[in-house]
């Protein structure tokens, strides 16, 4: 298959995403002669459950902490796709940053994988990354945000 042709299919397969997300569509299936595409959206009701920590035990008599403050100065890397987060090129590699780590526009922060298609995703700005919001192999919903840069 030529590369103009891959690019083609890719923009086809964005493009129903695009539609699924706009509608809120859990699945879609699209029939075109001899090709069939099936896109499935995780069911958000089980990858909630996934997602929650174990809760440890409070202490009822403990003081309660105000929740922290958002701080508005920090800007968001969101996810592009849907897909599977991973944080480093290889399971015994590094994670590609953490808290603390300078980024600049080029900085690789992590790898979305859509569809066996495994995608680099960019800081796309300048400054200190300071909270990492997912976990590796965590399944990440398009415009999630990744994580928090303070930016210089």
């Amino acid at each position: 298959m030529a590369e103009t042709d891959k690019q083609l299919d890719l923009k086809k397969v964005r493009n129903l995403i695009d539609i699924m997300i706009e509608n809120d569509l859990v699945e879609i299936e699209v029939a075109d002669g001899d090709s069939k595409i099936h896109l499935k959206r995780p069911d958000s009701s089980r990858q909630m459950v996934t997602q929650l920590p174990m809760a440890a035990p409070v202490n009822a008599l403990a003081p309660q902490t105000p929740p922290p403050r958002q701080d508005d100065s920090l800007v968001e890397v969101k996810s592009l796709m849907i897909g599977t987060f991973y944080s480093a090129p290889s399971p015994d590699s590094d994670d590609f940053v953490k808290p603390g780590d300078s980024v600049s526009p080029d900085t690789v922060v992590c790898i979305i994988e859509a569809m066996k298609v495994m995608n680099e995703i960019k800081a796309e700005t300048t400054g200190t990354i300071e909270k990492v919001l997912v976990s590796n192999g965590q399944a990440v919903e398009f415009d999630q945000t990744l994580f928090k840069v303070r930016p210089i």
